[in-house]
């Protein structure tokens, strides 16, 4: 292996696929610039280059997108082994410049609800594989908060990297406390490699839920439609033409939601809507916010930034006469809010 797949074997795939935007921008902004800036004036950056990179981004794009621009370059650099001389007092006052004169932000993602979901449910055939399988999937990421790039491919060649979850990587009805007077069944999922753990990857869970939106219900249909081999991937489904068995990938999984939610004149969703509304029906169902940052999986308070209907979440936490005591109140709100 040489240095270069080493050192990039640091990032996350997605890491690499935001950070390598940088790059390319950074090369269409030299190309463009008249005069044109030379190849070897590209590398090692100068700072003097970086500030007018910075300049042309500010006012066009969001302080995020810059930021992750602006890293994406300097990742370049560590991975490549080129000296990366710009200090970080002024890469850290240009992007907060950058930050400040950016346009306004676009309006927040949807969170997907239990009447988005009832909407979906209400056009597809969970008869058919590719619907049993899309459905098993979408109350899955839902009620787990999960990202949904965790359960579906990006396309079926990624198979062979195997960091899919397979259907042995399901441990379905598992009692946690056989001794209780009503047992507690959860069904947990192994993610071999996730955004924050490539290599060693993290657990998720659900538990069975009352109506039509129960992710049980939704995994044994699609378990006895599709009937995934062990070593399969979970969400595998027959091809309606072939027969054979392929799996899920990120764009037939969004059609198919977003066809079904167009018959039922719905807008259509994003993917990380599902896991944004995940987050507020637990919280909506009275959850603490650090039971739901341990549901997700976050490390921080990161996911603060995806709540919506903020008056109803905080409503008991800010009467005359509180809801909770002051104690449970201590350990339910999050840092940022203490």
């Amino acid at each position: 292996m040489d240095t270069v797949k080493l050192l990039c074997s640091g990032y996350a795939t997605s890491t690499l696929s935001t950070y390598s935007s940088g790059v390319a921008a950074l090369h269409t902004f030299c190309d463009m610039r008249v005069p044109r800036v030379p190849e070897l004036e590209r590398a090692p950056l100068s700072e003097s280059l970086l500030l007018e990179f910075i300049a042309a981004c500010a006012g066009q794009y969001s302080g995020s997108t810059v930021a992750n621009y602006v890293f994406g370059i300097e990742a370049w650099h560590n991975v490549h082994r080129v000296p990366w001389r710009i200090p970080k007092a002024v890469v850290s006052l240009a992007l907060r410049a950058a930050n400040n004169l950016a346009p306004p932000p676009n309006a927040p993602r949807p969170p997907v609800t239990i009447e988005t979901m009832s909407a979906v449910l209400a056009h597809l055939d969970l008869s058919l594989p590719l619907d049993a399988a899309v459905w098993a999937c979408m109350t899955t990421t839902y009620w787990s908060i999960s990202r949904l790039g965790e359960f579906v491919l990006k396309s079926a060649a990624a198979l062979k990297e195997g960091h899919h979850v397979k259907r042995c990587d399901m441990d379905l009805d598992r009692c946690e406390d056989r001794n209780a007077a009503t047992p507690l069944y959860v069904t947990t999922f192994f993610i071999p490699s996730t955004k924050s753990s490539k290599t060693k990857g993290e657990t998720t869970q659900w538990a069975a839920q009352r109506g039509p939106c129960d992710p049980r219900a939704a995994m044994l249909n699609h378990l006895l439609v599709n009937e995934p081999a062990r070593d399969a991937h979970l969400f595998t489904y027959r091809n309606p033409r072939t027969g054979k068995p392929v799996p899920l990938t990120r764009a037939a999984f969004l059609t198919r939601v977003n066809t079904a939610l167009a018959a039922g004149s719905h807008s259509p969703i994003k993917g990380h809507c599902l896991r944004i509304g995940g987050v507020l029906e637990w919280l909506l169902r009275g959850l603490s916010f650090e039971v739901v940052k341990v549901m997700g999986r976050w490390a921080s308070d990161a996911f603060i930034v995806y709540l919506r209907k903020r008056s109803a979440l905080l409503a008991p936490y800010i009467q005359a006469s509180p809801v909770f005591v002051p104690f449970t109140q201590m350990i339910a709100m999050p840092t940022r809010i203490r």
